[in-house]
């Protein structure tokens, strides 16, 4: 583990205490760390400006990079969001986990690390999209999460529903209003003596589709023209036939324009009120304008209309990522005004995977390619993560729960897959860590991704498409666009095989059931034939 600025400033961590579960810690133990865990959806890697090749600039997620540890390689089990949560919440793949695909049901009442935590006398909260298709249950003692719009919830004037079925529609930007009330619960709830250690989850929308920006962002980068990735008109020729079968380009649809436009066919819409509407049009009829009459002299034809929509979608990205960055300057400040809960406060960002933004052509996930596969991840932990710190070892999502509990003196069940890396945080790098991870997709329908699953190494990866029984392989040193699949290139025939038999001991290990890679295959919930 490499240090960028100072040494390590570790308080020790003797006192913290292993706690039984559904006992509460002895009131003369030491102080146990809280922990906010804030989460974006889709979130890709470069657009956080810690990160060396980023595309914006993101100074408050920074502020915890630089105060804290950023992790560079840091990875996800499956890339598509529910899947994603389940694992972060249980420390399990998917297989085990039961939540395989978007419309998989969750079964809450497994162990989780908030559950287990709570049992061990922690207060826990979660406030913004949950998404899961079962309520967050009894394991949060205080839940007001995102619903509607098939769970995703809506950005402007949302509703939120309580842990008591309470439903409540708030007019705004679902981004700010996630930390208002994150806000208000830490008010309420923290910094009276006696109070219990805390883990509060801030879970935003953003920057999920549908892009819409809060108003206050929607006029920057009108004239910038961002570069284009360097794989954004790839033709797939060097790989299998499962990416070129994929279905997960821009697909730009200009709103109409006001005087044509009929909200009330649209969810999202239809909910803004009618200044919020007209306001909204100020900013897109100029677009929508541009669009029909480049369409209506030709110059919206092949190349040219990708490169179009390429920049209409970064632009409303980017400002939704500025929209979540001003917000995690809000949950700063907060914490600032109040030093005794920050300076005992592990504060976790990331998202719930990477994201395409543009390369291979793409606006998604899915895939276990680099920008799907690796979302952005710092950590900030005052008197035990010297700040600074850069973490290279491999981590994965189905790590943060024994880590979690690891840090709040909890025992990891049996059952946890993932691993934690509280000895990572502190500045040492634990003997035998992990060399490799595994991922696995299943969610096949819908956008035509192929299930899939491979092994990473910190060079190279080899991905198994089942389905069709093809295989892909990439040198990541040499290739790290990931263009060129060598798995039948003589040269690379010894390493290949033994990134197969490396496959097969992950298989093994995680005990995934060799009934997942035969026909009739697991149901993900979104199956559809390809």
């Amino acid at each position: 583990m490499n240090r960028k600025k100072t040494l390590l400033l570790i308080a020790a961590m003797a006192g913290l205490v292993s706690c039984a579960e559904k006992k509460k810690p002895d009131a003369k133990t030491e102080q146990r760390p809280n922990i906010i865990f804030i989460m974006t959806d889709d979130q890709a890697r470069r657009t956080v400006s810690a990160y060396d090749n980023a595309i914006n600039h993101t100074p408050n997620i920074d502020r915890i990079a630089e105060e804290g540890a950023i992790f560079t390689n840091s990875f996800v089990a499956n890339s598509i969001c529910n899947p994603s949560r389940a694992s972060i919440l249980t420390g399990k793949h998917s297989h085990k986990n039961g939540v395989v695909g978007n419309a998989s049901p969750w079964d809450n009442t497994q162990a989780g690390f908030p559950g287990l935590l709570q049992n061990a006398g922690y207060t826990t909260a979660l406030i913004g999209k949950w998404h899961l298709n079962s309520p967050p249950g009894e394991t949060f003692d205080f839940s007001c999460r995102l619903t509607g719009a098939g769970k995703q919830g809506f950005y402007y004037n949302p509703e939120f529903e309580y842990g008591d079925g309470k439903k409540e529609t708030l007019e705004g930007h679902a981004t700010d209003l996630v930390t208002d009330k994150a806000l208000d619960w830490l008010s309420g709830n923290t910094g009276k003596e006696g109070d219990d250690p805390f883990v509060l989850f801030v879970q935003y929308k953003a920057p999920h589709v549908p892009r819409m920006p809060e108003f206050r962002f929607l006029d920057r980068y009108v004239n910038d023209t961002f570069p284009e990735p360097e794989t954004l008109f790839d033709d797939y020729s060097t790989r299998t036939s499962s990416a070129a079968g994929a279905r997960m380009g821009f697909d730009y649809r200009p709103l109409p324009l006001l005087e044509d436009h009929d909200p009330s066919d649209n969810i999202y819409y239809s909910r803004m009120t009618e200044e919020q509407l007209r306001k909204w049009h100020g900013y897109k009829d100029p677009e929508t304008r541009e669009y029909l009459e480049m369409k209506e002299k030709g110059l919206l034809e092949g190349d040219a209309l990708r490169r179009f929509e390429y920049q209409k979608f970064i632009k409303d990205y980017l400002r939704m990522i500025d929209g979540v960055d001003e917000n995690v300057g809000r949950l700063l400040a907060w914490l600032d005004e109040h030093p005794e809960i920050r300076d005992n406060t592990l504060l976790v960002y990331t998202s719930d995977q990477g994201f395409f933004t543009g390369e291979h052509g793409w606006a998604e996930k899915r895939f276990m390619y680099e920008e799907s596969l690796r979302p952005p991840l710092v950590m900030r932990w005052p008197g035990h993560i010297a700040p600074g710190s850069e973490i290279d070892e491999m981590v994965q999502n189905i790590d943060f729960a024994p880590t979690f509990l690891d840090v709040a003196g909890v025992a990891k069940p049996e059952e946890i897959q993932g691993r934690s890396y509280l000895s990572l945080l502190e500045g040492n790098s634990p003997a035998e860590w992990r060399n490799s991870i595994y991922y696995h997709y299943y969610d096949h329908g819908l956008h035509g991704v192929a299930r899939h699953d491979g092994v990473r190494t910190d060079r190279y990866k080899l991905i198994h498409f089942y389905t069709g029984d093809e295989w892909e392989f990439y040198d990541l040193e040499k290739d790290p666009g990931e263009t060129d699949n060598r798995y039948d290139d003589e040269e690379y025939k010894e390493i290949v095989g033994e990134l197969r038999n490396e496959l097969e001991r992950l298989r093994e290990t995680y005990e995934v059931p060799p009934a997942h890679f035969q026909p009739p295959y697991v149901k993900s919930g979104n199956d559809q034939k390809l």
